[in-house]
């Protein structure tokens, strides 16, 4: 409700034009710019009310379907902050800024990488699939570029030529990815979000983000599955 929602002051509109322009924000930055923002627009400052600055944000972009979205990285469990679109779904919100056969390319890349037991896929692989596009073929070098342009955009990470979901896309996309990829999409049984990069349990299959896995297994004498309580028979990050 607009009208009993704290006033939007010149603290958070610095804040959001910060964030609009990263469009991604790793925790410990976003608690330094909102520190900033309020110094020096001489707003009242607590260390520990990021989220209620933010959900000040949030109650006036609701009329414009946007929303600063809280989210964790894979790699290693730090919060991050993104600002969503709600308006346009996933990868239609991607349609402004690339060619149909780059938003082609980049499905059948989530397709890949949703779809691998690791959450990761080959350089090699995606790039197979180059020639494979219905909508326009692409040479191979092309798609090289086209790769670059989305780990550019923090659509996609890429570490030794395997690639993986950046954080950003995580966040913006998981309801689309939970919806379309019903059969293979799975939530981490700690946090309950969208896992990509998880272990899986041999036994049950529930899968855990590698950050969850490591803190939840961090004070047991022997690692056992949470759901079933199996042994856990993968390595402990």
């Amino acid at each position: 409700n607009i009208a009993m929602a704290a006033q939007m002051t010149d603290a958070h509109r610095r804040f959001l034009q910060v964030l609009m322009s990263h469009g991604i924000m790793e925790g410990s930055e976003a608690r330094k710019l909102h520190r900033r923002c309020c110094e020096i627009h001489k707003v009242y400052y607590a260390h520990d009310k990021l989220d209620d600055f933010i959900s000040t944000i949030n109650s006036h972009l609701q009329p414009l379907f946007m929303q600063i979205r809280k989210g964790m990285s894979e790699v290693d469990g730090r919060a991050h902050y993104a600002l969503v679109n709600l308006a346009e779904t996933e990868i239609t919100k991607m349609a402004s800024d690339y060619a149909e056969n780059e938003l082609e390319l980049f499905r059948k890349t989530m397709d890949l990488i949703i779809s691998s037991e690791n959450g990761f896929a080959s350089s090699t692989d995606i790039l197979n699939l180059a020639d494979q596009l219905k909508t326009k073929k692409m040479k191979k070098k092309e798609a090289e570029q086209v790769l670059k342009v989305f780990v550019e955009d923090k659509w996609l990470s890429e570490r030794n030529g395997e690639y993986t979901l950046h954080t950003r896309c995580i966040i913006e996309m998981e309801q689309y990815i939970l919806s379309n990829y019903q059969d293979v999409a799975r939530k981490c049984n700690i946090c309950h979000s969208l896992a990509i990069q998880s272990q899986v349990c041999e036994s049950c299959g529930i899968g855990m983000h590698l950050p969850c896995v490591r803190k939840y297994f961090r004070a047991q004498t022997e690692p056992r599955c949470p759901q079933c309580n199996d042994f856990w028979s993968c390595d402990i990050p």
